[in-house]
């Protein structure tokens, strides 16, 4: 197997057929195509299934393909991590982080970070680790910061604790219901719920449950931070987010933080990244620098400041 087997064959799942994959490496199909022959007869599986819309992969092709990615990132890693311990401070470091950690850690690790690699391509991807977990496993991306689901990611992945969060509820400016004091006055409420755990209701159902009230009724799905509170500006619904969005400018200006008197903890802040493979320098030292915000936010939690909700 040569390496430009794997090129092409992830050229072409990327692509969409082998016409789009000859034209993007600059060859010409027919050695696309003979490329795969070449690979699928020393496999000794069909990797594609050809159609008049294009290709796609087979059962088998699918399983090469996810190994085959995987060994690309290791190997493009693997030349960058050289290059950098050699001084030549280029490459590319992915992070994927949550809309928490982007509103609280990355403003004061985004400067460090490009003072010290100038000409590193940082790739950031917004997501919770649940939507972000294949591309970590395959090594698209190089580590992720932000709340972890319920269930403990697998053996394969170290997981670093930043820092305990919390919760704030809020709801559109004008809301009847935006000077209440406690959840219990929140209980006819509709809410909105998002994905940061693998089942929708996990999110909200522990918190009533543990301070002694039915379970919340939802009323929408919402696939981000950012369309939930699009949405809550815009109706009745209530919605719990991290209480890093206290200071997002879009909270602020459309909505309103309900002043409740009871604790709600977040999902932790955390670091997570692939356990049998260490991080390029510049990743490491991106990574660092995240590490020495989340230090700062604890630092300043600690001390005393005027309530904000």
């Amino acid at each position: 197997m040569k390496l430009s087997h794997i090129r092409d064959v992830t050229a072409v799942v990327e692509h969409g057929s082998l016409r789009a994959a000859a034209r993007h490496l600059g060859l010409a199909q027919p050695a696309v195509s003979r490329s795969i022959r070449e690979l699928e007869h020393e496999l000794g599986v069909t990797l594609f299934e050809r159609s008049a819309r294009g290709v796609i992969l087979t059962p088998m092709g699918e399983l090469f393909v996810r190994r085959a990615r995987a060994a690309q990132h290791e190997l493009r890693q693997a030349c960058e991590e050289i290059d950098q311990h050699r001084g030549v401070g280029t490459g590319t470091v992915s992070a994927g982080l949550s809309t928490a950690s982007l509103l609280s850690l990355l403003p004061r690790a985004i400067e460090p970070f490009r003072r010290r690699f100038p000409d590193i391509l940082l790739r950031i991807n917004e997501g919770l680790f649940t939507a972000l977990e294949k591309s970590l496993k395959d090594g698209g991306l190089d580590f992720y910061v932000g709340p972890m689901a319920e269930t403990p990611p697998a053996q394969e992945f170290l997981v670093e604790k930043l820092f305990s969060n919390t919760r704030r509820v809020f709801c559109r400016k004008g809301h009847p219901l935006a000077q209440a004091r406690s959840l219990a006055e929140l209980a006819d409420a509709i809410w909105i719920s998002t994905k940061v755990t693998s089942f929708d209701t996990a999110e909200l159902v522990p918190v009533f449950e543990r301070h002694g009230l039915p379970p919340p009724r939802i009323g929408m799905h919402a696939p981000s931070a950012l369309s939930m509170t699009v949405a809550t500006a815009h109706s009745d619904l209530l919605m719990m987010l991290p209480e890093q969005w206290l200071n997002a400018p879009i909270t602020r200006e459309m909505l309103t933080c309900i002043p409740i008197r009871e604790e709600l903890p977040g999902p932790s802040i955390c670091l997570i990244r692939r356990a049998r493979l260490p991080l390029t320098p510049a990743a490491e030292y991106f990574s660092d620098m995240l590490r020495r915000a989340a230090a700062g936010l604890v630092a300043r939690r600690e001390e005393p400041e005027e309530a904000l909700c």
